[in-house]
């Protein structure tokens, strides 16, 4: 294997992850973040270049190891709660996490390189409260490459238009239909019409499209339609959605509108393919990397998904390939009865639920261990 030179000098192998950035345009991601932080950094060197966090990954990292216990007692023997000793672990992984890969957000000029950061997700269906916690989040982080992720809700896509427009860059997540993709981009083109910047460079946006969980609920569907024709469409709904998402992409941020932003520095939101993890043993484990290859795109991997991709992933260029056969099985999934919207509205609701309940149990969690510390401590 040939080496690269990284940052620090010292020679690392290259791995299929660079050939993804340097020769398809795609940025590999990691989908995790726990403490010690400096493990990412032979994740860095493989060619990983940004990490996405969330309520689930913290709520694994934190009650699972005791890396945070010794902040943890400081936060609360200064008489915080369980709620704000949250935010502060959080906090502090996020601010090491963004400080790694600052180097990357250097040397692309801001367009790669970030760490995202959730907003609680009690707030999936408060617009003002997911404007006032992404303005705090961004201003007690104070790194310029942090995304704020706010999810895709009906509630919040008028938040994310906000947030923009108040120049904080944004991680949108939990996308799963088309058309509330399509309202996401249109939040992030208004919030940049409105944010009166002359310089719109500083302000980036990734769009997290999901998608194994879309062939998880569309797979049980087939399967109780049971008919030959369902069910030889069964592991082909996700990725033919996230190709004509690709399309939708291609459409928005060409045009008269787009070109207007683009002369004042505005950076195309990145579609961000996520959830890409595969959950069925019977599809190949890179099918979710594979299949969405190209130019602009990130893809954030879980663990299992980015060492096999590594070990035997295929860089070529897919998420253009073939569009008529994904409109295809998009169009014979209709016919089948399945609605897209639906489909849509259904993980969504799973997916904030999700969230919730990860976050919750995980407060409940610090609480006990509060109590227990002021117990042992009288």
């Amino acid at each position: 294997m040939a080496s690269a030179k990284e940052g620090n000098g010292a020679p690392t192998k290259r791995t299929s992850l660079h050939d993804l950035y340097e020769q398809q345009g795609l940025s590999p991601w990691y989908d995790n973040l726990c403490r010690p932080v400096t493990d990412l950094l032979p994740l860095i060197a493989s060619g990983v270049r940004g990490v996405t966090s969330n309520p689930t990954i913290f709520q694994k990292a934190i009650s699972s190891s005791s890396a945070y216990d010794d902040q943890f007692k400081q936060l609360i023997s200064a008489g915080k709660d369980a709620e704000s000793a949250y935010w502060e672990l959080v906090i502090k992984d996020i601010q090491d996490a963004c400080k790694l890969f600052e180097p990357i957000y250097n040397e692309t000029d801001g367009t790669d390189g970030y760490v995202s950061v959730e907003v609680s997700p009690r707030l999936a269906n408060d617009t003002q409260g997911t404007v006032e916690a992404a303005k705090w989040l961004h201003k007690v982080v104070n790194r310029p490459n942090v995304y704020i992720k706010i999810p895709a809700t009906a509630e919040c896509v008028p938040s994310i238009r906000e947030v923009i427009s108040n120049g904080i860059s944004v991680n949108v997540t939990l996308i799963f239909s088309i058309a509330r993709y399509e309202a996401v981009i249109d939040a992030y083109l208004d919030g940049l019409e409105a944010s009166g910047l002359s310089d719109l460079s500083r302000v980036t946006s990734v769009a997290s499209f999901f998608v194994s969980r879309v062939d998880s609920l569309v797979d049980k569907m087939l399967e109780k339609i049971g008919t030959p024709e369902a069910l030889a469409l069964r592991g082909k709904a996700a990725v033919a959605q996230a190709k004509l998402a690709n399309q939708l992409y291609q459409k928005k941020f060409s045009g008269p509108r787009w070109e207007a932003l683009a002369k004042k520095g505005a950076k195309k939101q990145r579609l961000l393919w996520a959830s890409t993890g595969v959950k069925n043993p019977a599809y190949p484990d890179t099918l979710y990397v594979d299949s969405l290859i190209g130019p602009d795109t990130v893809n954030t991997m879980p663990d299992q998904a980015l060492l096999a991709f590594i070990d035997h992933g295929t860089v070529s260029r897919t998420v253009d390939a073939n569009v008529s056969e994904a409109e295809g099985v998009y169009s014979a999934l209709e016919k089948l009865g399945i609605d897209w919207g639906e489909v849509g509205k259904q993980l969504e609701l799973e997916g904030v639920d999700s969230f919730k309940k990860s976050f919750d149990s995980l407060l409940v969690s610090l609480q006990e261990k509060g109590n227990s510390l002021k117990t042992a401590s009288m």
